[in-house]
């Protein structure tokens, strides 16, 4: 079956994505070739080398989000973190979804779903408007500038929720079988959201930066999200087969994945310049003594007792100080 828009099925022969199951049919759309599963422990575990992607993620994501938040004078440090913060909790929730922890068949799946769905939609949103916070239409770190992000994440992301869980529910006149609108949250917007981040930033750079070089961090970062769109969508079906079966298409979109956004990590870092006046670092400043008085006693610094500055009467009738009466 060709692709047509408004449709998974097509999509979900090549992509095991989450919310195949719950698309399509009423049964949900079976990928051709998926990456076969693993038995531990008497559970059985979907996409091992997928879920293992996922973990590692996490702990990037948090060692990038530990570097950002010692930034402390950076530009937009309370924007960007919000950004992987909702990358981590995707990449934890897709564990769960991607390896059959949450099976399918169980009646909480579809709101898991749609709440993966919903933090999909919200996690570009907040991409897409970090990308104007460079041009500093509100000033960053502001309360302006967070509860924009804030409350324009929160509304994408309950806009999106309730369109996946009415469309997998067919309620308020939505349906599994003709998902336009979830196709458009779970595919078009991505894809609308990405290409205007990327204008953005090349002309922040080209505009306001001298330093060309944050130029090779989006270049790579556009190149990994390119690839991952391409393997799993166009290749998935290829690599499994050809690997017989031990991963596919998803492993590959799920490492591309995490490699742009350690781009869109290392661009940012690139760009950022910490104000050190301000700054709070974790090792102790060394400060040098310049005043005589407080450096240690030495030859070069020895009281000077021949001096006559320091030396005072001993009697009453010394000169200066003698006794009129």
């Amino acid at each position: 079956m060709g692709f047509q828009f408004g449709s998974f099925n097509a999509i979900c022969e090549t992509a095991a994505l989450v919310i195949c199951p719950l698309v399509g049919t009423t049964q949900g759309v079976e990928p051709t070739c998926y990456s076969r599963n693993v038995d531990i422990a008497g559970t059985l575990i979907f996409q091992p080398s997928t879920s293992f992607v996922h973990i590692v993620a996490i702990i990037m994501t948090a060692i990038m989000i530990l570097h950002i938040r010692s930034k402390y004078t950076a530009v937009g440090r309370k924007e960007i973190v919000m950004f992987f913060w909702m990358y981590a909790a995707i990449e934890l929730l897709a564990m769960f979804l991607d390896s059959g922890v949450i099976p399918t068949a169980n009646p909480s799946y579809p709101w898991f779903a749609a709440i993966y769905t919903g933090l999909v939609a919200a996690t570009y949103c907040c991409l897409l408007i970090n990308g104007f916070v460079g041009f500093q239409f509100a000033e960053d770190g502001t309360p302006l500038s967070l509860w924009l992000l804030r409350i324009s994440c929160l509304v994408v992301f309950g806009v999106s929720l309730f369109i996946a869980i009415a469309t997998f529910k067919q309620l308020f006149g939505f349906n599994y079988t003709k998902p336009i609108p979830l196709f458009i949250i779970y595919i078009i917007w991505p894809l609308i959201c990405v290409p205007i981040y990327i204008i953005l930033q090349l002309v922040l750079v080209f505009r306001t930066l001298e330093d060309r070089w944050p130029i090779g961090d989006i270049i790579f970062g556009t190149v990994f999200y390119a690839g991952a769109q391409v393997l799993l969508f166009a290749f998935s079906v290829t690599i499994c087969d050809a690997i017989k079966h031990y991963i596919d298409g998803l492993f590959f979109f799920t490492l591309c994945v995490l490699l742009s956004v350690m781009m869109v990590y290392k661009y940012w870092d690139s760009i950022t310049r910490e104000d050190l006046e301000f700054s709070v670092g974790s090792k102790a400043a060394v400060w040098e003594v310049k005043d005589p008085l407080l450096a240690p006693s030495g030859p070069e610094y020895d009281e000077d007792t021949a001096s006559e500055r320091y030396t005072y009467a001993s009697s009453v009738g010394s000169p200066g100080f003698s006794n009129s009466g």
